[in-house]
């Protein structure tokens, strides 16, 4: 029987990267780790502060999120050599259904803010389970299952159809478009997945993924008319800040930090992101949420955390150490 900690053991610590700043990264995974979420908690902000189109955020934020991407992507090659090709392949299709999360992700920020649309775009972690449950067999874990319609219960909150006051210029579209967020998403993680997470190399696939991401936004955005190439200087560096910290720093501390934490402070974590994104979204962009939509956070967000954290693991951690402080009976 295996005597270690449950609620502390962690995954196997993988190689030197080579390259001091991520290895850096690497040696304080926690810190990284939150580091990463407040970057991408932060994006629904600096998106708003940019005031552009959601073409044009969308795009700017891969086009600026590219170079530290193909920076640790070169580091990756020279030291584990290319990619492999189906890796490379279904990494493109993943950006495809990256375009829709960001653009759909903007769109919603218009209609019900960017706290909210935040939130909702965080129900991927259920819908994920439900697309390899149907798709690929999964079957997904019964805390998955009881928190459905706890979630089911807040987005019906949020979408504003229950009491008065509702924020945002369409709460009711905004999270129709917070579903097809949190949908394009998962088929972006489930692609990914497809084509073999190699821990060795964070920054590789998703740099190929940004690319396709930038490509297919430029064609929709030129074709729509909504694309704006020559935004002012203000909204540059706001959409400069949003694809450095979210698009490329923020992913790259939490790929190469999560593997290196146990599972129970990786779940709690990444659900620092959504809950961060509201507090700033409030503070920063004076979004007032009403009462009943706030509620709906609290039901998604704990729905959330139920489906991910793992409960009995942290139970039976805890026990493990009630019983070292009491000592031998």
């Amino acid at each position: 029987m295996d005597d270690a900690d449950p609620a502390v053991s962690v995954r196997p610590v993988e190689p030197s990267f080579g390259f001091p700043p991520l290895d850096a990264i690497a040696r304080r995974p926690r810190l990284a780790a939150l580091v990463g979420a407040f970057c991408i908690a932060f994006s629904g902000v600096f998106y708003r502060y940019a005031d552009v189109s959601p073409e044009t955020g969308a795009a700017y934020r891969a086009l600026f999120g590219l170079p530290l991407l193909a920076v640790v992507a070169l580091v990756e090659r020279r030291r584990y050599g290319p990619l492999p090709e189906r890796a490379r392949r279904l990494a493109a299709v993943a950006g495809i259904f990256f375009a829709g999360d960001l653009l759909f992700w903007h769109h919603a920020i218009e209609a019900v803010g960017a706290g909210l649309a935040t939130v909702l775009g965080n129900l991927q972690v259920i819908i994920v389970g439900v697309v390899a449950w149907l798709l690929l067999g999964e079957r997904p874990s019964r805390a998955a299952l009881v928190a459905l319609p706890v979630v089911l219960v807040g987005v019906v909150l949020i979408s504003g159809v229950v009491g008065q006051g509702a924020y945002g210029a369409d709460p009711a579209l905004g999270v129709v478009l917070g579903l097809l967020t949190a949908l394009c998403y998962s088929a972006y993680l489930l692609v990914m997945r497809r084509g073999g997470r190699d821990p060795r190399r964070p920054a590789g696939p998703v740099g190929i993924a940004t690319v396709a991401t930038f490509v297919v936004v430029s064609a929709i955005g030129s074709v729509g008319g909504d694309l704006d190439w020559t935004p002012g200087p203000a909204s540059l560096f706001w959409l400069a800040m949003l694809g450095v910290t979210a698009q490329s720093l923020g992913y790259v501390s939490i790929s190469i930090s999560l593997p290196r934490l146990p599972a129970v402070v990786t779940s709690i974590i990444l659900l620092v992101q959504p809950v961060v994104s509201m507090g700033l979204a409030m503070l920063l962009l004076a979004e007032q949420p009403s009462p009943a939509q706030l509620l709906g956070v609290v039901l998604v967000i704990g729905g959330i955390a139920v489906a991910t954290v793992p409960l009995a693991r942290l139970r039976d951690g805890l026990a493990v150490r009630r019983r070292g402080a009491s000592g031998p009976a």
